[in-house]
């Protein structure tokens, strides 16, 4: 069994480093098998969101998992139809009546919406005071965003969760983060498979015995950056969690910083149609 390093989030708050994300992943028996195995593997975190539709499947097997609910760290989100400050207390009971919990360890805004940001953001605020989100973050927020929102905030994001691979490093966004002591957490850390058949990526991984997709995600917890690749077979599953062996050099990341090109595959927060 594979567990995860943490990082410790505002109000000491531990959060696993590395976790399971779902997007995409169908409700019922498919996303209770992904996670069902994720936790036998030792995943500890889990990942979903309003939008994916599958919070009750997820709710369903971490309780019939055998694992303490306090034991599995959940994060899941705030659709943008959603947002607003009543709207956003009442978006969250309903996810928590989905999962089945009476908290989440992480609530986050999906997207920015400018003209929503100080309202969701004090009902974020409010919802961290009550205990029913343990921490409260974002998502897919650029640093525009974050100095819009810091701008009316009284505590800043613990988390924000953007796309995040060798082809699109978001330096800049990590260092708005870092300013305000926020974690950057990578969603589609593996560009979905597409950066695995890089030759860079692929020659790190031969000189070091172990996978392109174990060199990516090792890649990522050695910026200090946390991962939630999503997988729906138990063996990649394992292989995504089995990269605790073996570190990159300094050379290897030198390599790995030179494959940022931009290349986005996810939605530009600033050029969106929904």
């Amino acid at each position: 069994m594979i567990y995860s390093p943490t990082t410790m989030l505002h109000g000491s708050v531990e959060m696993p480093m590395h976790g399971l994300g779902v997007f995409q992943t169908a409700d019922g028996e498919e996303v209770r098998n992904a996670v069902k195995w994720a936790i036998e593997d030792g995943y500890r975190l889990v990942d979903t969101a309003t939008i994916y539709r599958n919070e009750t499947g997820v709710g369903r097997a971490i309780a019939d998992s055998g694992v303490h609910r306090e034991e599995i760290f959940v994060t899941t989100k705030l659709w943008n139809s959603d947002q607003g400050y009543e709207a956003t207390l009442r978006a969250l009971e309903a996810s928590l009546e989905r999962l089945g919990m009476d908290y989440v360890d992480l609530y986050l805004v999906h997207w920015p919406v400018d003209e929503m940001t100080a309202d969701t953001w004090r009902a974020m605020e409010h919802i961290r005071s009550q205990g029913v989100a343990r921490a409260i973050g974002v998502s897919n927020f650029g640093p525009h965003h974050l100095d819009k929102l810091m701008a009316g905030a009284n505590v800043a994001p613990s988390v924000n969760q953007v796309e995040l691979h060798p082809n699109l490093q978001q330096r800049d966004i990590r260092r708005a983060n870092e300013a305000v002591g926020c974690h950057t957490q990578a969603w589609s850390p593996l560009k979905q498979g597409q950066v695995l058949t890089d030759t860079t990526i692929r020659d790190i991984a031969g000189d070091h015995g172990v996978t392109p997709a174990q060199v990516v995600i090792r890649w990522q917890l050695q910026m200090g950056v946390s991962t939630i690749p999503k997988s729906v077979n138990p063996d990649r599953i394992h292989e995504n969690a089995d990269v605790f062996g073996f570190s990159l050099s300094t050379d290897d990341m030198t390599a790995m910083e030179a494959l940022d090109d931009g290349d986005r595959i996810g939605p530009d927060p600033d050029n969106r149609d929904f």
